[in-house]
């Protein structure tokens, strides 16, 4: 016989039964960003701290700010904000105006993720919608640089900076550094794009911890190898550069934003490579 006090607790499939919890798969995502992080601020110097300072500052006041204003309650000790924070720095060059790289977490927080639902229902990954819409309103910006100048903060100077990146190194016919180069730590680019290894050895950790599934990113680098070697170019000059594996293993594989049948997985992953190619 059922007490009266019990509850029945009655939600949609699929039903996953797992120990972790949202704060702890966050923390494990974020420790996973470690590496690249480490190797970003070891080229970019005070440039990358910084930027990811701003960023990671600004999702915590966003956060709070949101949940004052929607009257909900804040709880910071899920880890969501610090990690779109530190998502949305990874997603910009180094030397990007700290205001940009603020406006864009604000976007992504406040946007992509409260206005949205709160965590676990957001539409987009709020950290690339927070870049995508920083890419929108570039033309705005133009404007408006000039209003922001007198804030820059000057860091001192740093060589890599003014690099050209893999990508438009390939784009423009230039001699491409070794792939070993490209693979271990080349400065160009966004602060993810330094180290292929750094991101890898962050995926390896996420696949221990069992947050991610093989299936989508395989999927993408495979499908980039492939229309890329009938293209008739080197697909690792590709895999290695532009921020592939941020984007295969931390960005595509969003809890909430990717399938979760096992064939889902497959054909986004290979819609995704198709679209990048």
């Amino acid at each position: 016989m059922v007490s009266d006090t019990q509850k029945l607790i009655v939600s949609p499939s699929p039903h996953l039964k797992a120990k972790d919890t949202v704060s702890s798969a966050m923390r494990d995502v974020f420790v996973a960003l470690i590496p690249v992080t480490l190797v970003s601020i070891y080229f970019y110097q005070l440039y990358a701290a910084f930027l990811i300072a701003v960023c990671l500052v600004t999702a915590v006041l966003t956060e709070l700010l949101f949940k004052k204003l929607m009257n909900k309650k804040a709880n910071l000790n899920d880890w969501s904000a610090l990690l779109t924070g530190l998502f949305v720095a990874l997603l910009f060059p180094a030397t990007t105006p700290w205001w940009k790289a603020a406006i864009a977490t604000f976007i992504a927080i406040g946007i992509a993720k409260e206005l949205m639902g709160g965590l676990g229902w957001n539409r987009f990954n709020p950290a690339l919608f927070g870049r995508v819409a920083m890419i929108i309103l570039a033309p705005w910006f133009a404007f408006v640089d000039g209003w922001f100048a007198p804030l820059a903060a000057n860091l001192g100077s740093v060589d890599v900076v003014t690099q050209a990146t893999p990508l438009a190194m390939l784009n423009a016919g230039m001699e491409m550094p070794a792939l070993g180069q490209l693979f271990l730590a080349f400065p160009g680019g966004a602060l993810s794009e330094v180290s292929p290894l750094a991101l890898l050895i962050g995926a390896a950790y996420l696949f221990y911890k069992k947050h991610i599934d093989w299936r989508i990113p395989v999927a993408i680098l495979v499908t980039v190898a492939v229309l890329t070697l009938i293209a008739g170019q080197n697909p690792l000059c590709h895999l290695f550069t532009g921020g592939m594996m941020i984007g295969a293993f931390f960005m595509a594989t969003d809890w909430v934003t990717s399938p979760f049948t096992d064939k889902g997985k497959l054909l986004f992953g290979v819609c995704i490579g198709i679209l990048i190619v």
